[in-house]
């Protein structure tokens, strides 16, 4: 683990000219190691990996790497999305990297909401847009799935829906294979709803087993 000043974070890697993939315009994906969650079909299960498999940046090496990009960010009101692994527990590190880049990148933060509240309270005043992979709204399907209970989510979904950012949300309705079905995920939905949220991204995980 590097030694620096600034503060530091595992990551599994950076991915650049990402177009409308993870928020609006050109981003940088930047994903973090490490995860609460165990899903069954899990798209980066190396984030449970072992020492070998991260790279330590602090939030000036990490903004040194994706500054190439700014043009591309400002031309098209794009930024950096953090991703992971779950990248809301490193609410220190994200609200540092934004006092280096500055107000004019988005900063997107695509999470499972599985964290504790006081990171969202940290990350509120600097996070512009929100990524959120529900899963399911239903608690059994939701523990079968992750292997976690959905309290802290769906209280922290209520949390962000107060503070008035329920039209910087989209929440992603995955249709999962031997989990749930069509019927399971409209009811998520009309939840949702009643919520505030209406910006609602409905897919079907591949599955290869």
């Amino acid at each position: 683990m590097m030694t620096s000043s600034y503060h530091t974070a595992p990551f599994l890697g950076i991915a650049r000219h990402r177009l409308l993939i993870d928020g609006e315009g050109v981003t940088t994906l930047a994903v973090f190691h490490g995860c609460p969650l165990r899903c069954r079909y899990c798209l980066n299960p190396q984030c449970w990996g072992t020492e070998a498999e991260k790279v330590w940046y602090d939030t000036q090496r990490l903004y040194k790497a994706v500054r190439i990009d700014e043009l591309y960010f400002l031309a098209t009101n794009g930024g950096v999305t953090f991703g992971g692994g779950e990248p809301g527990v490193h609410s220190a590190f994200i609200r540092e990297f934004r006092t280096l880049c500055g107000p004019a990148w988005r900063i997107t933060l695509e999470t499972s909401l599985h964290i504790p509240r006081e990171h969202l309270i940290r990350l509120l005043p600097i996070v512009d847009d929100y990524i959120i992979d529900i899963k399911d709204m239903n608690p059994e399907i939701y523990q079968r799935y992750t292997g976690k209970d959905n309290r802290t989510v769906t209280d922290n979904l209520q949390w962000l829906a107060a503070q008035g950012k329920a039209d910087r949300i989209c929440v992603r309705l995955p249709l999962i294979p031997h989990f749930n079905t069509p019927a399971d995920v409209d009811r998520s939905a009309e939840q949702l709803a009643r919520m505030g949220f209406t910006n609602l991204d409905r897919f079907t995980y591949q599955t290869y087993d």
